[in-house]
């Protein structure tokens, strides 16, 4: 039950309730899994104004102008798109702020949708910036407040650090109302504290190393960090996501829950390690609180017993600790859910071509990763944000001619505004012969559908220009630039290879919407479906994996009894709730075996 004041949310809908109670004026980010609700969310409160950035270091930039305004301020990301935005993160570090700023880092343990598996408290560290990490949505709205006060009163960007569980998990809420920060927002002009030269930055140096005594000193009496003490034969150290486990796995057990992950209380925990018999470090992958807390001298149980990969869960923790797990925290085997593009997606067609020349194809982040899955099999590499580019060029300088028309870079329209243009201009500069598809879904398709700087629309709704990606690429110099309609197989087959053969530069753009935009949605579907007499089973439209198409195996009496030749295995079926009628499968059909639904 909910009350006025209490409210059932995640993690990521408490963080942008948060972000509003604590007078954030302006927010920027990158959308990226398990982030990318927050922003989608802040944007319905029509007092903070939303963006999303070509990339994270763009947002993080913005988001330091806007603080130094004195604006209140929210950056949010995922976990590798803190590595686009190191850069301004590290001199954010020496310059300060006016506004409150806070970073929202979400790491993705597991890697449910994400390239690696870093831990981002390194960067707290690194960069020498406070971090926080909420066990819970109702931490989190509660850490997220106090994180812009300590943004302001310690002169400093904060990150607040969650990841998938916290940001997608629901739980009870307290809210209240909106409260505008104490900065007033105006250009003061500060050269000093803001234009990092060397001879500024080297009196910045000295005000970060007095802030960090000041934090460690305020750190041992911050309330997000606490003793619950219970038995004392074993005491735990932990935070975020791995209390919750902590506290479900032994209930009984003395607890010292860290929020503040940088800087760490190290006074409170040298106290609670005097008081039990066992201290065991308990946290998600790298051993961030064990390799401070053992450096201050102090032993402790951590990654020798608690694994260092993967997400931690509750019989997980049990058996690392040699603790009967029971079947109560036995996981559960479920079904596996291979992903698959959907039907009617348009990256299919490309990459069932692709998968008919002898070329490496170097990728890229978004949905048409699931090109590198069979039966398509058609793409070689996959390393970063923009990087199908510089992969393609490089293998293509390291083979030399007899490497001509052997490598293409496949990428995004989101992931192309993102960090794809300057590979494309060095490519171009430094004359590369690789061939770029650029797949132009007119929106950020794998985290969501939210627009992008080519797509015509803003986070909050309104009308922007679409970058003409043509002319971009023309601009950056590429003579060679050619538009399909990646569904028409055999026509995109044709430019394909004419463009592959090319020695110089070219850029293919394919462009058709992702079947599950709004607009898209809204279109009356015309289905396809099988004409099982005149299918011979010869599997070519079986073979661009669409889930829509099964696959009927018949035995050499099915066969015969059906009319078919007794050597063919079976024949193909198309599921006409599933088919989004983008005729992909029909234009491989020689047979005239596919055909609109009647009536449709």
């Amino acid at each position: 039950m909910t009350t006025e004041n209490t409210k059932w949310l995640s993690g990521n809908e408490a963080i942008a309730r948060a972000a509003w109670e604590a007078g954030v004026t302006v927010a920027s980010g990158y959308p990226g899994t398990p982030s990318t609700e927050i922003l989608e969310n802040l944007s319905k409160y029509n007092d903070v104004y939303t963006e999303w950035a070509p990339n994270e270091k763009v947002g993080l930039e913005v988001g330091l102008g806007a603080s130094f305004a004195g604006a209140r301020v929210l950056v949010t990301m995922k976990h590798v798109g803190l590595n686009v935005a190191a850069d301004p993160l590290f001199t954010a570090s020496y310059t300060g702020v006016r506004g409150g700023i806070v970073i929202i880092n979400a790491d993705d343990p597991e890697m449910h949708s994400s390239q690696n598996e870093q831990d981002n408290r390194n960067y707290a560290y690194a960069a020498k910036v406070p971090m926080l990490e909420p066990s819970d949505p109702a931490e989190a709205l509660v850490m997220l407040k106090q994180a812009y006060e300590l943004s302001e009163k310690f002169d400093t960007p904060v990150i607040l650090r969650t990841t998938t569980r916290v940001a997608h998990v629901k739980g009870m809420v307290a809210t209240s109302e909106r409260k505008l920060g104490p900065v007033p927002v105006e250009i003061e002009k500060m050269p000093a504290k803001f234009v990092m030269l060397p001879a500024n930055a080297r009196a910045r140096r000295k005000v970060i190393a007095e802030r960090q005594e000041k934090l460690e000193v305020f750190v041992e009496s911050f309330e997000q960090n606490r003793i619950e003490w219970g038995d004392k034969k074993q005491g735990f150290v932990t935070g975020g996501i791995s209390y919750l486990y902590v506290k479900e796995a032994f209930p009984q057990a003395s607890v010292l829950k860290i929020g503040s992950t940088w800087p760490l209380p190290f006074d409170m925990i040298r106290s609670f390690a005097d008081e039990v018999e066992e201290l065991i470090v308990v946290e998600e992958l790298d051993p961030f609180l064990e390799t401070h807390i053992k450096a201050q001298g102090i032993s402790c149980i951590g990654k020798e017993k608690i694994p260092a990969i993967g997400e931690l869960n509750p019989f997980i923790i049990k058996k690392a600790l040699n603790v009967d797990t029971g079947e109560v925290f036995a996981p559960v085997d479920i079904p596996a859910r291979p992903p698959n593009m959907c039907p009617g997606c348009p990256h299919r067609g490309i990459f069932y071509n692709l998968s008919k020349h002898d070329v490496f194809v170097s990728g890229d982040i978004g949905c048409y990763t699931l090109g590198f899955l069979p039966p398509l099999s058609a793409m070689d590499s996959c390393v970063c944000m923009g990087a199908s580019i510089g992969v393609a060029h490089g293998m293509d300088k390291a083979l030399g001619e007899k490497g001509r028309g052997k490598t293409v870079g496949v990428i995004g329209d989101s992931t192309f505004m993102h960090s794809g243009i300057t590979g494309l201009a060095n490519m171009v500069y430094n004359k590369s012969a690789s061939t770029v598809i650029i797949l132009d879904n007119r929106i950020t398709a794998m985290t969501g559908h939210q627009p992008n700087p080519a797509s015509g629309s803003t986070l909050m709704g309104e009308p922007a220009n679409a970058v003409n990606l043509e002319e971009l690429c023309k601009a950056l110099g590429v003579r060679n630039i050619r538009t399909v309609n990646p569904h028409d197989i055999p026509a995109t087959k044709k430019v394909l290879t004419e463009e592959i053969e090319r020695p110089e530069p070219s850029v293919i753009i394919a462009r058709a919407p992702c079947v599950l935009i709004p607009e898209e949605r809204k279109r009356v579907k015309k289905p396809l479906t099988s004409i099982v007499d005149n299918c011979t089973g010869c599997t070519a439209c079986i073979r661009i994996g669409c889930p829509a198409i099964s696959w009927v195996p018949l035995t050499p009496e099915e066969a015969k009894k059906m009319g078919k030749k007794e050597k063919q295995k079976g024949y193909s079926r198309i599921s006409v709730e599933m088919c989004n009628g983008c005729c992909q499968c029909k234009t491989l059909c020689k047979f005239d075996a596919i055909a609109e639904v009647e009536g449709n």
